[in-house]
């Protein structure tokens, strides 16, 4: 019998329990992943379990491995628990890497709360079973012992062996750039080693180096792609708004597809439809966020580079003194504020600020706590702060480049009943897609209080203003697309919808127009800079992005919500599976499968040379002193 007790007095394990109960749990695990158990790589799974139990046999002294065991089989529960959270989501298999971000738990524990199924607790169900043995055996006086003692060579023989396996697979499947198939191919365990020997490598071309050479490959990679069929001497727009104050607004889980949509008769976005006839209205932009979500969000559209999708860029670079739009406006006498009505600290912001080089930053103590969700303030509190504060600016006739970050259209979208400004159908209330509805139109009622207080201060005519959204908000594993589809009367695709987000631009002066130009948020700083009268060449200015009112053709990749390898060029999206030939794509504009997709491959292999320059980069910019 297997030996549930902490003490004992001869040398007992229940090494062979804690095998099948986490072999169990990992398989458990990659249902929560894949939906399916690939059994053909359980052997992957298994491998890596010996190992890691073959080192603690022996290392760990025979009357301590009962309680090692014990606490081994409750920390990777934890661990299981979080990363099928984690997935459901993210739809990313988490690394180690992500370790650095459960701090942030707190602050959007609703988001969490609302993302658990019952069904991941079923990882601790073992443990709740062995309690219960062990209290009930304790007192009843009973302490059921193990039959013989394990042989002692036993740890020594499988665990080379099961090293050796573990070694052949990583080293035939590491090689798969979509990190969902990877997972699934190594397992969990061995997943981890892998991308922590790609880390390794990558660090090790970074330690030997060089920016200017890496910007010359990259100057060099740009010029092999045909982004403008006839290249101007004078980009379309360029200055159209030298001079004028700036308002960038990053709408929290912000789709396109509410825009000009109607439901029961209401119009979701009616500020964001009229503002669209007079602004550049961008209708086929997509995130690109990484690990840090919304924070990479603003990483991305100020400096023009791809976040690594390893570690959010705030943290992992805040300590860098990153080329931005903030740093190229300080030079024109611009002042560079950011408002966000949660704490400054929360995904690193207060590194992530002074690295983009804004002068000042308003975070949670500057606002009314109105109660509007978990953070606070509402968009309305937001504005009204930010307004009078950028108003004083104006008469000082200082330049500003402001940045407001949105949280009202937060997950898990719950707009108190007070501030709804629209009515939900009877068959969406309490369901998420009736709850984003409302928050994504409170979300536009806000913006319309913002553009209402700019007249009243003499500022709408003098300033540029800059929308855009974050990333999706309704989440796909509780809305299947064909219910979105009927609800709406609209076709939603589950990756292109998804992943579309609005991007509008408003220029005092011109005139509006939608630019069905291909782009991704990486676009949007090129963009803005060319109507400021910034020519990013002359500035010496390494962008990843392009202005999406001067090129013809694009490509934009994705990679965290996404494989590596997935990009979004003028027709497609495309995501690859083990490798490129047995990827899939879909067309932007039908939305419906691309079966043959064999002309894309340069694409492919330029979208994933982009994103390796772009890490190197990143890695090689010089820190703050």
């Amino acid at each position: 019998m297997i030996d549930f007790s902490l003490r004992s007095s001869k040398p007992k394990t229940p090494v062979v329990a804690i095998f099948i109960l986490l072999l169990l749990k990992l398989l458990l695990l990659r249902y929560f992943f894949f939906h399916e158990i690939m059994w053909s790589r359980i052997a992957a799974d298994a491998a890596s379990l010996l190992v890691l139990l073959s080192l603690l046999e022996l290392v760990i002294p025979n009357k301590a491995k009962g309680i090692v065991y014990w606490l081994l089989n409750l920390l990777c529960s934890f661990m299981f628990f979080a990363s099928a959270v984690y997935f459901q989501h993210f739809n990313t298999v988490p690394t180690y890497t992500a370790l650095s971000e459960l701090k942030q738990v707190g602050g959007i524990k609703d988001s969490v709360q609302s993302t658990i199924e019952t069904a991941n607790y079923l990882f601790f169900a073992d443990i709740v079973v062995i309690t219960l043995v062990w209290v009930v055996g304790r007192l009843m006086g009973r302490r059921p012992g193990m039959s013989a003692p394990l042989r002692k060579r036993w740890p020594a023989v499988v665990g080379v062996a099961a090293l050796a396996a573990t070694v052949f697979f990583i080293a035939n499947d590491r090689g798969i750039t979509n990190e969902v198939l990877q997972a699934e191919h190594l397992g969990f365990f061995n997943y981890q080693v892998a991308a922590g020997l790609k880390a390794k490598e990558e660090a090790a071309i970074v330690a030997s180096g060089n920016i200017e050479e890496t910007v010359q490959k990259i100057e060099s990679k740009e010029a092999s792609f045909t982004y403008q069929d006839h290249p101007e001497a004078q980009p379309k727009f360029f200055g159209a708004a030298k001079g004028k104050n700036v308002i960038v607004i990053q709408m929290e889980a912000f789709q396109n597809f509410p825009i000009h949509l109607s439901l029961d008769n209401q119009e979701l976005t009616p500020v964001l439809n009229s503002l669209a006839k007079d602004s550049f209205y961008f209708s086929r932009v997509f995130q690109q966020i990484g690990q840090g979500n919304t924070s990479d969000a603003e990483f991305m559209s100020n400096t023009s580079i791809y976040p690594t999708a390893t570690i959010a860029m705030s943290t992992g670079f805040g300590d860098r003194e990153l080329p931005s739009m903030p740093r190229l406006l300080e030079k024109r006498n611009y002042e560079a504020d950011t408002f966000h009505v949660n704490d400054v600290k929360f995904w690193d912001r207060d590194k992530l600020y002074p690295a983009l080089n804004f002068t000042h930053y308003y975070d949670k103590p500057n606002y009314k706590n109105d109660h509007f969700n978990e953070f606070g303030a509402s968009d309305e509190e937001l504005y009204k702060f930010g307004v009078q504060t950028l108003s004083k600016l104006h008469q000082e006739k200082k330049p500003f480049y402001a940045q407001f970050v949105t949280v009202s259209s937060h997950f898990p979208f719950n707009v108190p009943e007070d501030r709804m400004k629209i009515s939900i159908p009877d068959a969406l209330k309490g369901t998420q897609l009736g709850n984003y509805l409302a928050a994504v139109n409170y979300t536009d009622y806000a913006i319309g209080t913002l553009i209402d207080q700019l007249k009243q201060n003499g500022m709408w005519d003098d300033t540029v203003l800059v929308i855009y959204g974050d990333h999706f908000g309704l989440q796909p594993q509780d809305n299947d697309p064909a219910m979105v589809s009927q609800a709406l009367g609209i076709k939603y695709d589950p990756s292109v919808t998804r992943f579309n987000i609005p991007l509008l631009i408003h220029v005092p002066g011109l005139p509006g127009q939608e630019v069905k130009q291909v782009g991704g948020q990486v676009d949007i700083m090129p963009t803005l800079a060319n109507l400021l009268g910034i020519s990013l060449k002359e500035e010496n200015f390494t962008a990843f992005g392009h202005d999406l009112l001067n090129i013809d053709h694009n490509i934009v990749g994705s990679r965290y919500y996404l494989p590596t390898g997935s990009f979004f060029n003028d027709d497609i999206l495309y995501v690859p599976g083990k490798t490129f030939e047995d990827g899939s794509a879909v067309n932007l504009d039908t939305l419906e499968p691309v079966a043959d997709f064999a002309k894309y491959k340069p694409d492919y292999e330029y979208n994933l040379s982009q994103m390796k320059l772009s890490d190197e980069y990143v890695k090689l910019l010089p820190k703050r002193e």
